[in-house]
């Protein structure tokens, strides 16, 4: 049985891995080789990977793709994507060639704002809390006058401060809630370094504040903190074009217009198909901000509480035929950044900004909504066409390949074999067999 170790995080990489091996891996001589294939061979790039994160024993690859031919806005781009499914840079790629011909995409910033909270206990008098923020509210906003000078210059910052009461659906809670514009910076450390500074003056002026040493009754900060649900930053892109151009193999366009909407519509209607509906979705984005050094993480948690702010779990996309026009869009929040952070420190990254033309936070907003509705066009398209597994298992047909070692010559042929022919593990490892023998 492993027993607990101390000053892990002190030790060298060498040694950590050591304490591993023998307490986990029974020595296994392959785990240290596993760790070392993929270190780099640059001591200065692995020095900035090991830096990233604390205990780093080597670095996870995933594959850094691109998905060319992305009309946006009258602009053409090629969006770099970071993913590990196999079928999400081929889907973005065929919507983005789909769409090229029938005007491209069309995508717009809606707005840009940010939040976060200094959560607060008061179990007195509303009104006297109420009167005290009404008071002490000029000298929070000067009390970060000094952290967010430089965003100030930026002609960003804090915009205001309102002290909101939770008190009926929690007893005694109460909120300052902050608002942030962080132009091209993601802004979690601006705006958790403001929040906190607010707090200290808050606390610290309600100290002296007559009616809560009279009653000796003080409002308490339970904790300071961004949020990143951003239902204020948000984004819209769209895709349309008359319904005879939708017109494909052997269904009409205008049919396959109606089969389209009816599924964004249960996509809208029932949740357990709006969450795979909207995972679709998520690929695209995702990959894109992995690629850009976002925070993904921050992004999905945000997205997912947007499609249920009406109460129920529903699609991010939405779809309509009005005037023979067909119309598919999305709308979603996003906080993200093009400075700060990772953005300028993987150099992956950097050559993905590099690639997209240096965009703005803005700009990267715009794209990154494009990717997830391109995301969810091709999925259903194939959904309500040929079915999703045909084009899927395509494309997953090389990692079961390689799964079984096969060579170059079994892979080609098996290519070949399955062009015509359904892909499932068993007919892939039944059909290698077949060649081997």
């Amino acid at each position: 049985m492993a027993k607990p170790v101390t000053g892990f995080s002190k030790k060298t990489k060498t040694e950590k891995i050591d304490w591993l091996t023998k307490t986990y891996l029974s020595n296994n001589p392959e785990a240290l080789q596993t760790l070392q294939q993929y270190w780099n061979e640059d001591q200065k790039l692995q020095k900035l990977h090991d830096d990233f994160i604390e205990n780093t024993l080597s670095n996870y690859y995933l594959p850094f793709g691109v998905a060319p031919n992305f009309l946006i806005n009258g602009n053409l781009y090629a969006l770099p994507m970071v993913i590990e499914e196999s079928s999400v840079v081929a889907a973005a790629s065929n919507a983005a060639k789909f769409w090229l011909d029938r005007g491209g995409f069309k995508a717009q910033v809606l707005s840009t704002q940010k939040n976060g909270q200094v959560h607060l206990d008061y179990f007195g008098n509303e009104q006297n809390i109420v009167s005290f923020f009404a008071e002490v509210k000029p000298k929070l906003i000067e009390s970060v006058s000094t952290i967010q000078k430089n965003m100030k210059k930026r002609g960003g910052g804090l915009l205001d401060i309102e002290l909101v009461s939770k008190n009926e659906t929690l007893n005694g809670y109460f909120q300052l809630h902050c608002t942030f514009e962080t132009l091209d910076a993601m802004g979690a450390n601006f705006i958790n370094s403001c929040l906190e500074q607010v707090a200290k003056t808050f606390e610290a002026e309600a100290d002296s504040y007559k009616p809560f040493t009279t009653t000796n009754i003080f409002p308490e900060v339970v904790m300071s903190i961004l949020s990143n649900y951003v239902p204020e930053c948000l984004v819209r892109a769209e895709v349309s074009c008359k319904l005879a151009e939708l017109a494909q193999n052997d269904i009409s366009g205008e049919n396959f217009a109606q089969k389209f909407v009816r599924a964004i519509q249960i996509a809208q209607t029932e949740p357990r198909r709006a969450v795979t509906h909207n995972k679709g979705i998520m690929n695209g984005i995702d990959a894109l901000i992995l690629a850009t050094g976002n925070d993904f993480r921050a992004v999905e948690a945000g997205v997912h509480a947007y499609a249920s702010k009406d109460g129920k779990y529903t699609s991010l996309t939405d779809a309509k035929i009005e005037n023979g026009i067909f119309t598919f869009s999305i709308k979603i929040p996003l906080a993200l950044g093009t400075v700060g952070g990772l953005t300028t420190l993987h150099p992956l990254t950097k050559f993905a900004f590099e690639l997209l033309q240096k965009p703005s936070a803005k700009e990267l907003m715009e794209l990154v909504a494009v990717a997830g509705l391109a995301q969810n066009f091709a999925a259903i398209r194939s959904l309500v066409t040929t079915g999703i597994q045909k084009g899927h298992m395509k494309m997953h047909l090389m990692n079961i390949l390689n799964q079984v070692d096969a060579s170059e010559i079994e892979k080609k042929k098996a290519v070949a074999h399955f062009n015509d022919n359904t892909v499932s593990h068993s007919a892939v490892i039944a059909y290698i067999k077949q060649l081997r023998s």
